[in-house]
């Protein structure tokens, strides 16, 4: 069996007058979901919040839809990744600096529709924008 390295992140939600909107990140021409490698020890999840917290600074999330989870296939030199959906009431993003270069891990934030997503979004990136849209209802 290969052993994959587990990515994991969170499809952030966010209710406004407008309908759902959801947080993309984009580093260089990529765009995707809160992400990144779970530690020694850690539990997916606990790794996702984290990773959640150091990219975007949003701390305050509700796992509305329970823990359900989905993963890609591998990608980039063999990793998984794995996300969860959670709600943030939280608009404001401040990206954090990664601990390896002291740089933002990522070039641009932006809270677009589910669609916008989907156009967004790598194939990859547009599995995970069909699965959270119709656990939410979007």
């Amino acid at each position: 069996m290969i052993e994959h390295t587990l990515s994991c992140g969170i499809v952030l939600a966010r209710k406004t007058e407008q309908g759902w909107s959801t947080l993309m990140l984009r580093a260089f021409h990529h765009w995707d979901f809160p992400k990144g490698i779970r530690e020694q020890g850690e539990e997916p999840i606990e790794a996702a919040q984290r990773e959640v917290r150091e990219e975007t600074g949003v701390a305050a999330l509700a796992f509305d839809w329970g823990e359900r989870y989905f993963e890609t296939g591998p990608y980039s030199r063999g990793k998984v990744a794995r996300y969860y959906i959670a709600s943030t009431e939280t608009e404001v993003v401040e990206m954090g600096l990664s601990p390896e270069t002291g740089e933002p891990e990522h070039h641009e934030w932006r809270w677009v529709t589910f669609d916008e997503a989907y156009d967004l979004g790598s194939p990859r990136v547009r599995q995970i924008v069909q699965w959270s849209r119709q656990i939410i209802g979007t």
